[in-house]
């Protein structure tokens, strides 16, 4: 299906360029699509989380879950329609620069714009609430992985992404701040193929506010040399370290993310010497399993569902410790979740330090009756019942994109 929507496009775009188009609008076009592309990527999360939230949780409105993708393609289209308004304008006496160099430089441009307006329509597609399937099959349905993506033809969609995240890390900063796109949303498209992996079987892709959280102390340390998994065999990879990370899912944000799968949890990493700037291009990682037991990781498949229970009355957060593998030289910086969840984490600390475990506790019947009736956070009792100090009043990360000027090749 993706092969084919490519090639329409492609097609379609480099016939009416030559049968209607001059060299000069066919160039144009390619920079006013690129432009709008760019213009779409720097706010489509910023319009999207304004919607989310004066909206129904995404189990009460069917809406929610394309918020993205929506607002990506109507901030697209708007931009897109307004440059290419001036540029009729602008050119309205054709320039014409003879008859070899229209024919050719009229076909190549509209191969190279069709090319880019696919690329946008797959991306699209990949952010919407669709099955694994559509636009394609980006990881296997059983066991997906996260180094081994499958491509689209051309790679039309990491073109299109691609752009976005060399502007923003490189030539573009942040409006506001300097934080690159490459750096938030790395390999972008994984991501959002993953994060809806297990959409067949209901899993929310989206919150309607932020849902995790990580305590302001300690929330990463190194595991120790002596980590295992549950079959007792060593987690010790070369050239990676292993890395726990605290998370709390919130008490607010429980209905909506009770149940989730590993691949819709990653730990964004960075070089230790771009840790405090959010600049450059970042890495995923994405959760081994979690601990339970001081050096004993219960390993978990990117596709398999975790389901936690309620917090307690005086709890603001139901917390686990995931492990991750980080590239020696990395550290991580921002923990996201889902679609729009995102939050700061501090540099880890050595395995001596690490606080005691967590033990990860299944959901049982009566927390989920819980979870219905206590739907708004609390912070008091946190010290008294042992609960983790959070991070949620510190730098809030939660709108950390949102005011991204352009993030060519990025690796999808």
């Amino acid at each position: 299906m993706a092969s084919l929507i490519i090639l329409l496009i492609i097609a379609g775009c480099a016939a009416y360029q030559y049968l209607k188009g001059t060299l000069v609008r066919a160039f144009a076009t390619i920079i006013i699509t690129i432009c709008a592309n760019v213009v779409a990527f720097g706010y489509f999360e910023t319009l999207a989380g304004v919607f989310v939230s004066r909206s129904a949780s995404p189990e009460q409105s069917a809406l929610v879950p394309w918020a993205q993708s929506l607002c990506f393609a109507l901030i697209f289209i708007l931009t897109f329609a307004i440059l290419q308004t001036a540029l009729i304008f602008l050119t309205h006496q054709p320039v014409d620069l003879g008859v070899l160099p229209e024919r050719i430089g009229r076909i190549v441009c509209g191969i190279f714009s069709g090319l880019i307006l696919s690329g946008i329509l797959l991306t699209v597609l990949a952010m919407a609430p669709l099955p694994n399937k559509y636009p394609y099959q980006r990881f296997d349905e059983r066991n997906p992985d996260a180094e081994r993506p499958s491509k689209a033809l051309l790679s039309a969609d990491g073109f299109a992404t691609g752009w976005f995240s060399m502007l923003s890390n490189g030539s573009f900063s942040a409006i506001a701040d300097k934080k690159s796109f490459a750096t938030l949303h790395p390999a972008f498209l994984d991501q959002v193929f993953l994060n809806r992996h297990a959409i067949a079987d209901e899993i929310t892709t989206i919150t309607s506010s932020q849902a995790i959280e990580v305590p302001t102390k300690n929330p990463a340390w190194y595991a120790p040399e002596d980590i295992k998994d549950s079959d007792g065999n060593t987690l010790q990879k070369s050239g990676y370290d292993v890395i726990i990370v605290r998370v709390g899912i919130k008490r607010a944000a429980i209905r909506q993310a009770r149940t989730f799968t590993t691949s819709q949890l990653r730990l964004i990493c960075t070089p230790k010497s771009e840790a405090n700037q959010l600049i450059g291009k970042g890495k995923n990682a994405y959760p081994i399993g979690y601990l339970v037991a001081q050096n004993q990781i219960q390993k978990k498949r990117l596709n398999e569902k975790i389901t936690i229970e309620a917090p307690q009355s005086n709890e603001t957060a139901r917390w686990i410790d995931f492990g991750f593998y980080v590239p020696e030289g990395f550290v991580p910086v921002l923990v996201e979740f889902k679609l729009n969840s995102i939050t700061e984490v501090k540099p880890p600390v050595p395995a001596e330090q690490a606080p005691p475990v967590i033990p990860f506790i299944k959901q049982t019947e009566k927390n989920e009756d819980a979870a219905e009736r206590d739907a708004s956070p609390q912070r008091r009792g946190n010290r008294a019942s042992g609960q983790p100090e959070t991070s949620s009043g510190e730098r809030g990360l939660s709108d950390i994109s949102k005011s991204i000027v352009p993030g060519v090749d990025e690796d999808n």
